[in-house]
């Protein structure tokens, strides 16, 4: 299947065998705090970083999956210029109808009686704007998921609009409730690929992608999800308040990353977003202090972040933003230390 998909012009990356999340990192790179973007294991070889390490190049793909036969194969989307739909039938309580449609208010006429889970919002989504429903499309690749959901897989026009990841959850960016998008920034699982839970196992006969839907491309539009050019943020002027000692800052904050990192071996129930809030929040005071500089710091929270939970870099850069500012407010000083 990491063949197949690199002779689409898929990137691809070995998931550690029998789950759906990325093999873990070399030992030089778990010991050491950097960002992805520049590590040199990629272009060595190494599948360190997740989707990072996407590649269509066989002899890494032969090398990795000889070394690795049981491994998965992940497919990094944004890379492949792919955007997938991924419906979730968790068990979960139905949240107020102002949350189902993120944007949009669902009249009290509207009955929602028996809704419970995402292919009923993705449904209830189409049948709003008056179009068929994603999960029914039989144009398009899709892909039953060991836990009863369903991947539906797209490619976006060449040249064309690049869109970011989301969760359904997200109180921000998100298409419907218990529909997530993987996009730039993520990655899917690639189909036959096993896990403990059981196969993901492709439906009916079509085997490639279709285009993105116009109206489905507006809705992700509307919602937030089209990646915009950063634009580049004013240096902050540090506040005057003593020396600077970035030395003792970097001790301060190094086992905080330190613990946000150990949460990439751990799929869940690590505590991972208080841990990188706890890392972001004492980053703001220590920059706020003067002792760091902000720019660098949050490139380096965001490359931890992404190495730990590669699946939802949009999170990951919510919780850092927000850490931050609230850490800014209440300045860290380190007296006495060196």
């Amino acid at each position: 299947m990491a063949r197949w998909c690199a002779g689409n012009g898929w990137p691809v990356h070995p998931l550690a065998p029998g789950r759906k999340t990325p093999q873990a990192n070399c030992p030089a790179c778990r010991a050491q705090h950097h960002d992805p973007r520049t590590c040199p294991c990629p272009r060595a070889g190494r599948p360190c970083h997740g989707f990072h390490a996407g590649t269509t190049d066989l002899r890494n793909i032969n090398s990795w999956w000889t070394a690795s036969p049981d491994a998965g194969v992940g497919v990094a989307c944004g890379q492949a210029n792919l955007l997938v739909i991924d419906i979730d039938a968790h068990s979960a309580p139905v949240p107020d109808r102002s949350r189902l449609l993120p944007g949009i208010q669902i009249h009290d006429s509207v009955d929602l009686d028996g809704l419970a889970s995402g292919f009923d919002t993705m449904a209830l989504l189409a049948a709003y704007r008056q179009q068929a429903d994603p999960a029914q499309d039989t144009t398009t690749l899709r892909v039953s998921t060991p836990s009863g959901g369903l991947h539906i897989w797209y490619r976006l026009p060449t040249g064309g609009g690049r869109y970011r990841s989301s969760a359904g959850s997200s109180p921000k960016v998100a298409l419907a409730w218990q529909v997530d998008v993987r996009a730039e920034g993520g990655y899917i699982v690639a189909p036959t690929t096993r896990t403990r839970q059981g196969t993901y196992e492709p439906l009916g006969d079509v085997r490639q992608p279709a285009l993105l839907p116009a109206w489905l491309a507006n809705e992700l539009s509307r919602t937030g999800h089209v990646v915009t050019p950063q634009q580049p943020r004013p240096t902050p002027v540090p506040r005057a308040c003593g020396p600077r000692s970035p030395q003792a800052a970097h001790r301060v904050l190094e086992p905080l990353l330190d613990e946000v990192a150990r949460c990439g071996t751990v799929p869940e129930g690590a505590a991972f977003t208080e841990k990188l809030n706890r890392a972001a929040f004492t980053a703001g005071g220590l920059a706020a202090a003067g002792h760091l500089d902000e720019p660098a710091i949050r490139d380096l929270l965001t490359a931890t972040a992404h190495a730990a939970r590669p699946q939802q870099t949009s999170q990951n850069e919510k919780i850092i933003r927000d850490g931050l500012a609230a850490g800014a407010a209440r300045p860290l000083h380190l007296k006495g230390r060196s």
